[in-house]
């Protein structure tokens, strides 16, 4: 019987649009989890480019992958860089 190879699923290869980039986010904010949504922003991050990115916020690379790693634990004042930078809008709407 041949093995069968398989690789790690990276959410980054799927985020090509800018709606697919919101929608993915959009989900990790229901969802509730500061960690979920911390990571989801690094994967949006590497996508786009992580230097890029520290370019962009004026933050460190290595910084930031830590910062927006699983276990990361970034400040506000990270996440609204690094929104910023993605060229994320967002937005509050009363909770029903």
């Amino acid at each position: 019987m041949a093995k069968v190879k398989t690789r790690p699923y990276d959410a980054a290869e799927f985020l090509r649009t800018d709606a697919d980039v919101a929608a993915y986010l959009e989900a990790a904010l229901d969802d509730g989890d500061p960690s979920v949504v911390a990571q989801v922003l690094g994967t949006i991050a590497r996508a786009k480019g992580m230097a890029e990115i520290a370019r962009a916020t004026g933050l460190g690379r290595e910084s930031l992958y830590k910062a927006l790693a699983p276990d990361g634990n970034p400040k506000l004042a990270t996440v609204l860089k690094v929104v910023k930078a993605l060229g994320i809008k967002l937005h509050a709407e009363p909770a029903r």
